[in-house]
């Protein structure tokens, strides 16, 4: 890596203070379940909107993301009515998933994002895994970053409870989801 390579690459990893919007075209929010104990599905939200308000402090900065419940995909039709009815999501009655930070602390290179996921009309707190994958300027003169979140939810603690007990031992469908959010934010001029 040449001396110009790196100096590009460290301002690469500081994230400007300012308001950041969530670029939809450009994030994806992933769920992913066991299924039959043995096969892992994927869904995600196709409608999702979100700010970031950075701050000089990095661990004052704010997260608020939402995604419409009913947006879910897993490329199934049938199941994705499943996830949208009152055995998961009850999209009708609950239109938005949400989350909205509470606190952000550094751990070496990682973060840790705490908030508050609202998910059925319940609200509760959780605790992600964050990186900071970097930051550019776009072609069109944008500034953008990148983040990556993962992390793991009790679903039960939410109300999705519905399930079904396999003969050989086991359930449909596992006691815990695992989340992965692929983010790219714009920095609003």
């Amino acid at each position: 890596m040449t001396a110009t390579q790196a100096r590009i690459l460290e301002k690469s990893l500081v994230l400007t203070p300012g308001s950041w919007t969530l670029d939809a075209a450009h994030t994806e929010i992933c769920i992913f379940a066991t299924h039959l104990m043995v096969t892992k599905v994927r869904g995600r939200f196709t409608e999702i909107e979100g700010s970031i308000q950075v701050a000089d402090d990095p661990t004052r900065s704010r997260v608020e993301v939402i995604a419409k419940a009913a947006s879910i995909d897993t490329g199934s039709p049938d199941r994705d009515a499943h996830l949208r009815s009152g055995d998961f999501l009850d999209a009708e009655q609950f239109p938005l998933v949400s989350f909205r930070s509470t606190s952000l602390a550094s751990k070496g290179e990682d973060w840790k994002l705490s908030g508050d996921l609202s998910i059925r009309g319940v609200t509760k707190p959780v605790v992600f895994d964050l990186h900071f994958d970097g930051m550019v300027k776009d072609p069109f003169g944008n500034q953008k970053a990148a983040f990556s979140v993962t992390g793991e939810i009790e679903r039960a603690e939410w109300g999705l409870t519905w399930n079904v007990p396999l003969e050989a031992g086991g359930l449909l469908v596992s006691k815990k989801f695992k989340l992965e959010i692929n983010a790219q934010a714009v920095l609003k001029a």
